[in-house]
């Protein structure tokens, strides 16, 4: 008798609960947002990232907040997506903060700066370290809210046309390479070029310039660069990890139900996780074709990496010494980095090496 009764209720129980869940997601809005993202489609992993968020933010509000993803140039150009957030033309953007460089060197920290943070230091940083708070301060002055959007991890050097064997080699080069590390490139006498992901094969094909930094194998393939300029290199120091970011105005932000708000942070870690997966599975088999396909890898000399290391160190030390909004980021995340590269030299560097060196 008991266990009929029990069973009763709990029938009635979830036939209540099934007709609730409806009706709690009928009662919260109809919310259509643009996102103009900074990347073509034909780069589904990095343009990707936004089509992830866009499709958990909807699964996760019951279909009721959506967000319409557009390529870099369908809205705005692609280099102009903080703007188009900050004016409002769109409700959302998806980008690389570092782009903005020239507005204020300190979006850098949101991004990646030279000889940086890797991929996991860079979440960490932002996660635990204190990054978040550091630079959504930063960014309440341009009415903007900044989240995590996915991290391409350590990037290649480019490509070349030629080989650059020695730092004279730099001097008078123009490179497809911009923000804090086209700074640092023109001490050693490179000619630093700003250009949209989609425009680079061209200007590299006409000869506009000499040499191209994008992401890695996957994506640097996919673009072809390979057919134009045959020498690959590595490390890409001014890249050791890119974290993406999406971009909210404050006022559309404010705006949202609190659950909708919870549902992009949600999506927002996902599409974050998702990128670094994507890169990590697929640019090794990108890379052996690449090298099967005639591609000449090769390492920046050991001359051209001190001469960089030192390059980039005194312009964010002279940056410091002259912006307050810098310098605010960069002290704690230079202690940071440092903690970071000690613990990662006990535990992971040793292991790693090891294992490499097994083959």
């Amino acid at each position: 008798m008991e266990r009929r009764s029990f069973l009763k209720k709990a029938a009635v129980g979830a036939s209540v609960g099934a007709v609730a869940a409806p009706a709690l997601a009928q009662s919260q809005p109809t919310i259509n947002w643009r996102l103009a993202s900074s990347f073509p489609k034909s780069l589904d992993t990095i343009y990707g990232a936004a089509e992830v968020l866009s499709r958990r933010v909807a699964q996760l509000t019951g279909g009721k907040f959506n967000i319409r993803v557009f390529a870099g140039g369908e809205i705005v150009p692609a280099l102009q997506v903080m703007d188009a957030v900050q004016a409002g033309t769109v409700e959302m953007g998806h980008t690389a903060s570092y782009y903005y460089f020239g507005k204020d060197p300190t979006f850098a920290f949101d991004g990646v700066v030279p000889f940086g943070l890797n991929s996991r230091q860079q979440t960490a940083w932002f996660d635990q370290g204190g990054g978040r708070q550091l630079t959504r301060e930063f960014f309440k002055d341009y009415g903007i809210v900044n989240f995590m959007g996915g991290n391409t991890g350590a990037q290649m050097g480019g490509w070349f046309r030629k080989e650059v064997k020695t730092v004279q080699d730099l001097n008078g080069l123009k490179m497809r390479i911009g923000g804090f590390a086209g700074r640092v490139m023109q001490r050693l006498g490179l000619v630093p070029q700003q250009i949209a992901g989609g425009d680079i094969y061209p200007a590299l094909e006409k000869g506009t310039i000499d040499a191209a930094e994008w992401i890695g194998p996957y994506d640097d393939e996919k673009l072809g660069f390979n057919k134009v300029a045959p020498f690959y290199y590595t490390p890409g120091w001014w890249e050791p990890s890119l974290q993406l970011s999406f971009y909210i105005g404050i006022k559309e932000w404010e705006k949202l139900p609190k659950d909708y708000q919870a549902a992009v942070e949600a999506a927002s870690y996902e599409s974050h996780v998702t990128m670094q997966a994507e890169y990590d599975a697929r640019n090794p088999a990108a890379l052996a074709r690449l090298l099967k396909n005639g591609v000449k890898l090769r390492n920046f000399s050991k001359e051209i990496m001190d001469a960089c290391y030192k390059a980039a160190n005194d312009v964010m030390e002279e940056e410091a010494s002259k912006n307050a909004k810098f310098k605010k980021i960069y002290d704690p995340w230079k202690r940071f980095r440092q903690d970071q590269n000690q613990w990662f030299s006990v535990a992971e560097v040793p292991l790693q090496n090891y294992m490499i060196n097994r083959k």
